[in-house]
C-alpha cells in the first residue's frame, strides 16, 4: 500500500520540473520572443498576472495574492486528501499532480507577480493561450480526478 509520502514526492517533482523548465527559458528567451518550434507549436515567454486563460488579469494586483491563497488552501486540503487515502492510486495521482502544479504556479506569483509561461500551440491561426508545465500537470490531474469520480465505486462495506 503507497504511502502519502509517495504522492508528496510526486508533487515535489511536478514542482521542480516546472521551476526547472521556466528557469531555462527565463535564461533563453527574450519576453515576448517567439521560437518556432513545429508548425502548431511556439516557445514564447509571457507573464500571466490572471488564473487560466489570463481570466482577472486586468485587475490592479490583488488577483495574485487571491490566487496564491487558494492555491495553498486547495494544496493545503489535497495534503489532508492524501493522507487519508494514499491507496486509491488514480485519486492520489490525481491530486498530487493538480497538487505540484499549484505550488509551481504560486512560487512564480510570490517571485514575480505572474505566472511564467512559455508554451503555445496554434492551428489555423488560432492560437491556445500560453501555458507551463505546472498548467499542464494541474490539467491532466483535473481529467484524471473527473475519471476517478466518475469510474470509481464506494467499497465500503455495507452495515448490517
Amino acid at each position: 500500500m503507497p504511502k502519502a509520502g509517495l504522492w508528496y514526492g510526486l508533487a515535489s517533482l511536478v514542482v521542480v520540473l516546472d521551476q526547472f523548465s521556466k528557469w531555462i527559458v527565463l535564461n533563453h528567451i527574450e519576453f515576448g520572443q517567439t521560437i518556432y518550434v513545429a508548425p502548431f507549436w511556439n516557445w514564447v515567454l509571457t507573464y500571466n498576472t490572471g488564473a487560466a486563460f489570463s481570466f482577472l488579469a486586468d485587475q490592479p494586483g490583488w488577483q495574485r495574492w487571491f490566487f496564491t491563497a487558494l492555491a495553498l488552501a486547495v494544496s493545503g486540503w489535497i495534503a489532508l486528501e492524501l493522507r487519508k487515502h494514499p491507496e486509491q492510486k488514480l485519486l492520489s495521482l490525481a491530486l498530487a499532480l493538480v497538487m505540484g502544479g499549484a505550488l509551481g504556479n504560486v512560487i512564480d506569483r510570490v517571485r514575480f507577480g505572474a505566472v511564467v509561461d512559455f508554451i503555445q500551440w496554434h492551428a489555423a491561426g488560432w492560437y491556445w493561450p500560453a501555458f507551463n508545465v505546472a498548467d499542464s500537470a494541474i490539467t491532466v490531474g483535473a481529467i484524471l480526478l473527473a475519471f476517478s469520480t466518475l469510474t470509481t465505486t464506494d467499497k465500503k462495506e455495507i452495515p448490517r
